[in-house]
């Protein structure tokens, strides 16, 4: 995810379920896994799978350092390789209806070929995951719905989604797209002009979250103009039998540098982006989140005959802002080291009002960023707060996101 495509949704090496290894014996690997080697990847678990954190090669055409690679990916294009992310195609008469149920996406509005994020909601209101939904068509399968998920919410989205399926009943099928095929994410102001050189349709009517099928090394490949960076770019479903051929050809253009998942955490963070499992959870609403615009508004009747899970307690928190007590928001501390994950944030005489979620050191704009969790009224722009890093209090002013402004484009 996305993104917007909430595919969105590698992070860093030091983001959830990633580690150093010492053996790849027990770890999932996507097809282009031998390509990473072969570069240079300095490759890590991360949710279970052998992935790049960066490519460190000594003299290697794609070794960058994480800041090198965040700006090389606002100035140019980077390519990465995001195929440990879990795609799904729904078919059957009912298809729209079930995804309808188990996210707040309104599928049935959307135009053919167009996407949107989404949440899947647990009965509470807090969110499962986030998650890409897009109506397509293909000659294949017609009309359905591709959704993308994230590798380390897969397990429990897929049995959720098959406990609900249970209930439901319909005319659903849900065809699980993982290991067998190439996801690749193409990102910055010079991606879509990549991938224009390799095909002779005009990619220029293609606004962002829109998609259309292109034959790329002789595959119907998905493309998706989207991502996770807050740049323009796209997202390629690419079938196994090609992945790797269109990946060595993406890679061997050149505006095109490899990225990883160390560059990938500071490019969403500087655009606002959520990471599950650090901005969202289940314990948290779309509301609380800044997401309540992912809740199309043919969804909000409390009455409807398809409600969606956790429906009751999201709806009433659009309907009565009373009800949220706490906001993400962006904070700009002004001195210190970064302010990680679980560093206090507090009024400036000392009472602990929120938590940070996320916080680096923006290589863009080279001074500390971070977002988090903060109680009302405290959340608002441009209150002097402060962060509480190595148990020392430095000081944060409350800020608006994206912090690097956003290049999403609309034909």
């Amino acid at each position: 995810a996305r993104t917007l495509c909430s595919s969105a949704k590698a992070s860093a090496a030091t983001g959830a379920h990633a580690r150093p290894f010492a053996s790849t014996a027990s770890l999932k690997k996507t097809l282009v896994h031998a390509e990473h080697v072969e570069d240079g990847g300095k490759m890590v678990d991360f949710a279970g799978y052998s992935m790049p954190v960066q490519y460190t090669k000594t003299g290697g055409h794609h070794t960058l350092s994480i800041i090198e690679s965040t700006k090389w990916t606002r100035e140019s294009a980077s390519l990465f390789d995001v195929s440990h992310m879990c795609s799904i195609r729904w078919t059957g008469k009912d298809a729209f209806d079930f995804v309808e149920r188990v996210t707040t996406a309104d599928v049935k509005g959307l135009g053919v070929m167009k996407g949107t994020l989404s949440v899947i909601p647990n009965e509470r209101g807090g969110i499962i995951d986030d998650t890409m939904v897009t109506k397509c068509h293909s000659k294949e399968h017609g009309e359905h719905v591709y959704q993308v998920v994230n590798a380390g919410c897969a397990p429990k989205d897929l049995k959720h989604f098959d406990e609900e399926l249970g209930r439901f009943g319909g005319d659903v099928k849900m065809e699980v797209m993982w290991d067998n095929r190439g996801l690749y994410a193409l990102q910055g102001p010079k991606a879509v002009e990549v991938v224009q050189r390799l095909s002779s349709t005009d990619l220029s009517k293609l606004s962002f979250g829109e998609s259309l099928w292109l034959t790329l090394e002789g595959a119907e490949c998905l493309v998706s103009r989207c991502g996770y960076t807050g740049e323009d770019g796209v997202e390629i479903f690419v079938p196994g039998e090609a992945a790797v051929k269109v990946w060595q050809r993406l890679k061997g253009e050149p505006e095109v540098r490899l990225a990883a998942l160390g560059a990938r955490d500071a490019l969403r963070l500087e655009a606002g982006l959520c990471l599950y499992g650090h901005d969202l959870d289940e314990d948290i609403t779309p509301s609380e989140a800044g997401l309540t615009w992912v809740v199309g508004k043919s969804r909000r009747d409390i009455a409807a005959k398809n409600p969606f899970v956790g429906a009751e307690r999201i709806l009433s928190q659009i309907n009565d802002k009373t009800l949220v007590k706490k906001l993400r928001a962006g904070l700009l501390p002004s001195a210190g080291p970064p302010a990680r994950e679980g560093a206090a944030i507090e009024t400036t005489d000392g009472q602990r009002v929120g938590t940070v979620t996320s916080g680096t050191m923006s290589p863009v704009l080279r001074k500390n960023i971070a977002m988090g969790y903060i109680e009302k009224p405290f959340n608002k722009k441009d209150t002097r707060l402060q962060v509480v890093v190595r148990g020392r209090a430095f000081p944060a002013t409350v800020s608006k996101m994206p912090f690097v402004p956003t290049k999403y484009y609309k034909a």
